[in-house]
């Protein structure tokens, strides 16, 4: 699902409501590809910071030829390759060493964000022996831990056109979410209210307005105990964001594009809109707190939301590696607890859109270059609507597309097991050894087709959500019916475009309540099945055909 609308009227909602390329890369006959490095023989097994500094072990089964049996630690930015960035230390090589070096945090020789790599000397030139490897601890040096407000899934994208904070605590919604576009914050020095932020060095601005009006959003959401998610997006429109475009990017219509880590100027700056946004929201500013900050929308579509003009997977992903590691450490380092989310669409296995890549593809790879390069506790934000997007029954999906299988072309509340066994393996838990926080941010049910099947099906997707402890959050999409969206059948909302309550809003109000017996009891009447039984027998019904039967 497209969230093309979440940002792009934010300030007049918000007026009315308050009155992120790996290894180096050829061109081939494919395009952009990745050169991987093979059998390098050194190790970095870890990059932690310590006090003022970060300590690297490194460890090899042989030590590799060099003119001087020294080893050499380079710290590169993450637009450069290889021997091409500074080298910060130099130890004498060994088959378990430990190295350290200034983190330089808040400088201009940061080291926080840059990505590491040994080298040795061999006939007077440097080779690179190790793969490269981030910093995994930036919460080490974080000035703010704020408590989480983790009160519970239950979610749901709000009206801010309307006087909605009543509707909101009337509902029982835990968590919101919204979109922020990089667009919508940057700005000039000599802009009206324009507010300094100097960081590594260099001093820039932000939209006062605007960042005026987040805070006020936040502060009444935080008020009511509700925790806040942020979709960072960049939409490429304003003038003082152009440094944040992908050079591939360039001159794309599309609603979202690449961030740019191909340059100093890009990256420099999106360091700093991150450590701006986790130090402001981090509750301890007077400006509210924001716990959750998703990087992106269905990065997986390229054509839509993370676009560049290759259709390489590694090539992308590679971008949104870099992007997401440098919002990563530079929010982690400003306030520890906050979450840091990637997000692909419910496109598992099969792509409506020629553009796009797979969500299982673009996760495996996303998760490779993670763990290859120092294991973070990054989340996964995952959208798993129906399919077709319009179909209106969460409960009974078309059975050529919903599967109870790890090749299913989609993956939805029907068969989220999938998704929640996936991210079991091994070689995807976090760095403690857990499965990693999935976040379901965005997931609707239409009533165009009737306001019984929207109803039965809120009551599905959240009683399917709340089963599975590793869901952190339900988010329906969305409070009011959209315009636009009703043209493709997606009437998502808990009220109509006359503002009226539909039904759903009555049945939605009632899970996670003490009235959620009364919310079952008419989803099973409308199902035909005990919802109990259903969700906890992992009930699965499917159809044939694609067509919505009424």
């Amino acid at each position: 699902m497209k969230m093309k609308n979440i940002g792009r009227t934010l300030i007049a909602a918000i007026a009315v409501a308050a009155a992120l390329t790996i290894g180096g890369f050829h061109v081939g006959d494919g395009g952009l590809e990745t050169v991987e490095a093979a059998g390098r023989p050194v190790s970095i097994d870890s990059c932690l910071i310590s006090g003022s500094d970060v300590v690297c072990q490194l460890s090899t089964g042989s030590v590799p030829s060099s003119d001087d049996g020294k080893f050499y630690v380079y710290a590169d930015e993450v637009f450069q390759d290889g021997t091409t960035g500074s080298v910060v230390a130099a130890v004498d090589a060994g088959t378990s060493v430990s190295v350290s070096f200034p983190l330089n945090y808040n400088t201009a020789d940061s080291n926080l964000s840059r990505k590491f790599l040994i080298a040795v000397k061999q006939n007077g030139q440097m080779v690179q022996v190790s793969d490269e490897h981030y910093i995994t601890n930036p919460e080490a040096i974080a000035a703010y831990t704020a408590g989480r407000m983790d009160n519970g899934i239950k979610g749901i994208l709000p009206d801010l056109t309307k006087s909605s904070r009543e509707e909101v605590q009337e509902l029982g919604i835990k968590q919101v979410v919204y979109n922020m576009a990089v667009d919508d914050i940057c700005s000039a020095a000599s802009a009206p209210g324009a507010l300094p932020f100097t960081y590594n060095g260099t001093t820039y601005y932000f939209d006062g307005n605007m960042i005026g009006k987040f805070d006020s959003m936040f502060k009444s959401f935080n008020h009511y105990g509700v925790q806040v998610n942020i979709v960072l997006l960049n939409r490429g429109e304003s003038p003082y964001s152009q440094d944040l475009v992908h050079p591939m990017a360039v001159g794309a219509e599309c609603p979202g594009y690449a961030l740019n880590v191909a340059d100093e100027a890009g990256v420099d700056h999106l360091k700093a809109i991150g450590a701006f946004l986790a130090q402001r929201y981090s509750g301890k500013f007077g400006c509210g707190q924001v716990d959750n900050w998703i990087l992106g929308n269905e990065v997986n579509a390229r054509t839509s939301w993370w676009y560049t003009s290759s259709d390489s997977l590694d090539f992308n992903v590679g971008i949104y590696v870099k992007a997401f590691r440098i919002i990563y450490n530079e929010m982690k380092s400003m306030n520890a607890n906050v979450r840091i989310y990637n997000s692909i669409d419910q496109e598992w296995n099969r792509k409506s859109n020629p553009g796009s890549f797979l969500a299982k593809d673009y996760l495996d790879k996303f998760n490779y270059y993670m763990t290859r390069e120092g294991n973070i506790d990054w989340g996964l934000s995952f959208h798993p609507y129906n399919s077709p997007l319009y179909d209106p029954y969460a409960w009974n999906g078309p059975a050529v597309w919903v599967q109870d299988s790890i090749t299913s072309p989609y993956i939805t509340m029907q068969n989220l097991h999938i998704l929640i066994n996936y991210m079991h393996q091994s070689n995807f838990l976090n760095p403690a050894g857990e499965v990693r926080s999935i976040s379901l941010a965005e997931i609707g049910y239409t009533s165009s087709f009737g306001n019984e099947q929207q109803e039965a099906s809120i009551v599905y997707g959240y009683l399917k959500a709340a089963s599975f402890p590793e869901i952190d959050s339900f988010i329906l999409f969305r409070q009011t019916d959209e315009a636009s969206e009703m043209e493709s059948h997606l009437a998502l909302g808990l009220f109509d475009l006359n503002g009226n309550k539909k039904p759903s809003y009555e049945i939605y109000k009632n899970l996670g309540s003490a009235n959620e017996a009364a919310a079952k009891a008419r989803a099973s009447e409308i199902i035909g099945m005990d919802i109990d039984q259903m969700i906890s027998q992992n009930v699965m019904w499917t159809r044939s055909g694609t067509g919505v039967v009424q």
